[in-house]
């Protein structure tokens, strides 16, 4: 979304110490270690800061070079220094060594890592072949992630042109440049060219594309190789964001130019704060009109969340991306003086104590600019009784802020001009309590710590949740992206926190939204158009939503309002199997049950042969969508009918088995339960029927229905048989089931339920629906697969203790576990078969 006010400025607090950026050319960044901590009553800050004002001249230097202050395990601090400086402190007492900001080898950024994609499998030039087109605030074309090294010049489909004004040049990776400006507002801060001052449009567009980028970071924090999914596709940029806002008008300009341009993936991370009818959004109208040239566009959800209906974007031929956590945070604990410690899941730098004067009491609290005495906060950490931008502490001379707010403080967080940490409204009150109960209070927020987060990925609370406002048969989102703490390019010239006046100056900046997860999700479409050129818009969508990771409905109440169809899977999307396509005829046979009337269509479409048979609103069932929604009315019973069309877009002789869950409550049957496919491209149609009693107060059921086929998963790479021989010849074994092959690893494979119970979610061959098996049996034999990861835990080389060994599967266990008389008959054929 694009940013406008500290609402909706989703930048994350990443600081570790007092730190200003030093302006010097000469100036390098290094460690002054000073050993163990003193004993007894220590400042660390204060007693870092005087020693570089002796060295500097003044307190403002010394505030602008001081980056980190080590205080909570040793002594030390970290600043910017001239070879000057670091002779005077060398010899300054206490000071054991002054040592140089080495870059040792780091784990990279990791947000595409975390996804299992830290290297695409596509050339260079299949990636080149594809063009994004980013519509935001422009980009900063000298930044290192679009250089265009060992790049082609742009594919030939290209119509584009690069409106440079006198200060924006393109290259072989920027090869399109425009900018957009209806209203002719420019605030000062504005470049009248697709020069970006807001940083957040180099920001998507490096996510979405960027080059890598060695050593990256933002002041040290996240520090590794930056990279978009696609490091060698193409950008087009359409400048329709200022610092104003972005009008509608310069939307839809940019999607005209962009379709005529010939991008093939349209990127948007911005929306309207609340829903307009399709027809009155500018996005849902560009990106239908894209839709019809075969071009996807990538949207997200919004930053509203978590409240219900909130989410933005939700055309169904458009992808609607939420945005979610990865597997790293970073955590700072704040430390009091009489011993209370709180852990902030906030990096940053600060210790503190509170003090608050100036203007009316009642106001001074909230730390607003003008309100508070300088005399008084000059030199003092101050704790406010809101979350405000720091500016209030910042004039009035102070060094930090402590700020209480229960919203700000979930799961999410904003950089600040000055040391800052946000926590509980509770929390801040057992701070005020201390602050009252002595007359010197003090407290140290210790240097911040990495740690992996367990539990990603998890939706963040600002992600816009559905329903979708519009058409609540349409489950919006899609899917989910990751969207928090994200390190990408910046724009030197743009704040890098949510002070507008902050004039620090970065190259790369962490910051949060669903407009970080849209370009994450763009990149995994381009790369998807990569591998498959030929799919459709509707196809590729379809690719990313159905392969998706499996999102833990545990941690989610709201569930796929949440999260969609899932965690997006980059790599398990080049090869879904079968898709659910979508063409502009399935579109205007939406639009018609949306109320609208055969001339409008016609008009839209510009075809007379577009024509409604009915004008009266009816239910979307019949839309070829890859996920099912249905509203239900309180007290009303559960009843819907879905038809659906599947393509072959994998082996051309295929089989593939339904599966169901779904609550006990609800009665799912698909018709027909099997479909089998003899060539690529060949359509099946299914029918879902969904029956259910009267529900009343129930806000969301969820299940799923997945279709199996016989080849080992593509996620099963433990189970691939390249360069293994044919089986020894004692095998007598046999490969049992109608939707289960046999290769030379799995060499046969036999299921026995002599009890004949199945559940919804068994398959009734020797496939795995629990995972169990599957564990165990590539714990033991299976092949090495490279990069293999649990959302990018344990990430690196996966293989059994005998991966050329055999393997023969003998199902015994369902779920409702494992029958003795079925164990028996299982030893019995095993031993037989050798």
């Amino acid at each position: 979304m694009a940013k406008s006010t500290l609402l909706s400025l989703l930048y994350p607090l990443l600081l570790a110490a007092l730190f200003m950026h030093g302006h010097g050319q000469e100036k390098k960044v290094h460690i002054v270690y000073m050993g163990d901590l003193p004993r007894g009553d220590f400042s660390a800050e204060s007693t870092h800061h005087s020693m570089l004002e002796s060295v500097l001249g003044s307190t403002l230097s010394a505030k602008e070079s001081l980056i980190y202050s080590y205080g909570r395990s040793f002594n030390g601090f970290a600043a910017k220094l001239s070879d000057e400086e670091i002779g005077r402190l060398s010899e300054m007492d206490g000071v054991i060594s002054v040592i140089p900001n080495h870059i040792l080898k780091i784990h990279t950024t990791r947000s595409w890592d975390f996804m299992g994609f830290s290297e695409g499998k596509l050339s260079g030039s299949q990636e080149g072949n594809v063009i994004i087109g980013l519509l935001d605030t422009g980009v900063w074309p000298e930044s290192e992630s679009f250089i265009d090294t060992g790049m082609d010049p742009p594919p030939s489909k290209w119509k584009g042109t690069c409106q440079g004004e006198g200060n924006f040049t393109c290259n072989n990776k920027i090869i399109g440049a425009r900018y957009y400006n209806s209203e002719n507002w420019y605030f000062e801060t504005d470049f009248k060219s697709p020069r970006d001052s807001e940083g957040h449009g180099t920001h998507t567009a490096s996510t979405a594309a960027g080059r890598k980028v060695q050593g990256a970071s933002y002041f040290g924090l996240a520090e590794g190789v930056a990279r978009g999914g696609v490091p060698y596709a193409r950008i087009a940029v359409y400048k329709v964001c200022w610092s104003f806002g972005c009008a509608t008008a310069d939307i839809l300009a940019a999607f005209d130019d962009a379709i005529a341009d010939g991008v093939d993936i349209v990127s948007v991370s911005l929306g309207a704060p609340w829903p307009f009818p399709y027809m009155e959004d500018p996005i849902a109208i560009g990106s239908f009109h894209a839709m019809r040239y075969g071009i996807l566009t990538s949207n997200s959800a919004g930053n509203s969340g978590p409240y219900p209906y909130s989410v933005s974007n939700f055309a169904p031929w458009t992808l609607t991306v939420a945005a979610s956590t990865i597997d790293r945070k970073f955590v700072a604990s704040v430390v009091l003086g009489n011993g209370k410690v709180f852990t902030v899941s906030l990096p940053l730098r600060l210790y503190s104590a509170n003090y608050s004067a100036g203007a009316d009491p009642d106001i001074a609290k909230y730390c607003f600019p003008g309100a508070l005495n300088s005399y008084i906060v000059q030199g003092k950490i101050v704790f406010c009784e809101t979350v405000w931008d720091g500016s209030g502490i910042l004039l009035a001379n102070g060094v930090g802020t402590i700020m209480a707010d229960s919203e700000y403080s979930k799961d999410f967080a904003f950089s600040y001009p000055i040391p800052a940490t946000v926590i509980t409204t509770e929390d801040g009150q057992q701070i005020l309590d201390y602050i009252r109960s002595t007359q010197n209070p003090i407290a140290t927020i210790l240097v911040g710590e990495t740690w992996k987060d367990i539990m990603a990925p998890s939706v963040v609370s600002f992600s816009s949740r559905g329903p979708n406002p519009i058409s609540p048969d349409i489950l919006k989102p899609d899917l989910t992206a990751p969207g928090v703490d994200i390190l990408a390019s910046w724009s030197p010239v743009s704040p890098p926190s949510i002070y507008w006046r902050d004039t620090r100056s970065v190259y790369f900046n962490i910051i949060s939204g669903t407009s970080m997860s849209c370009p994450h999700a763009s990149g995994a479409a381009a790369y998807v158009k990569a591998a498959h050129p030929d799919w459709s818009p509707a196809a590729i969508k379809s690719a990313l939503m159905t392969t998706a990771y499996i999102m833990d409905s545990r941690k989610h109440p709201d569930l796929e309002f949440a999260y969609g169809s899932g965690h997006i899977n980059p790599l398990g999307a080049t090869d879904p199997g079968l898709v659910y396509d979508a063409s502009e005829a399935d579109y205007i046979n939406f639009l018609c049950k949306q109320g609208y009337n055969t001339t409008t269509l016609r008009l839209i479409t510009g075809d007379n042969s577009s024509v409604c048979s009915s004008t009266v609103p009816g239910r979307a069932w019949d839309l070829n969508y890859p996920t099912f929604a249905l509203a239900i009315e309180d007290g009303q019973p559960i009843q819907g009918v879905f038809t659906r069309t599947v393509t072959n877009v994998g082996k051309p002789n295929s089989t593939y088995s339904v599966g169901v869950y779904m609550p006990s409550s609800v009665s799912v049957t698909v018709e027909p339960s099997v479909l089998s496919f003899s060539a690529i491209g060949e359509t099946k149609t299914f029918t879902v029927k969904v029956y259910g009693p009267k529900i009343a107060q129930q806000p969301v059921m969820s299940g799923a229905i997945w279709w199996n086929d016989g080849r080992i998963w593509s996620e099963s790479e433990s189970f691939n048989d390249e360069v293994m021989s044919a089986p020894p010849t004692k095998w007598k074994g046999t490969c049992q089931g109608a939707n289960f092959t046999c290769n030379n690893k799995i060499i046969g494979a036999r299921y026995n339920n002599h009890e004949n119970w199945y559940d919804t979610s068994d398959i009734k061959s020797p496939r795995d629906t629990d995972g169990h098996g599957t564990h165990t049996s590539s714990t033991a034999a299976g092949r090495e697969v490279q990069g293999a990861s649990f959302f990018g835990l344990a990430e690196g080389n996966a293989r059994g203790g005998v991966p050329n060994s055999r393997i023969a599967m003998y199902e015994v266990c369902w779920s409702f576990g494992c029958a003795s008389a079925d164990i028996l008959a299982a030893f019995d054929d095993a031993i037989a078969d050798g």
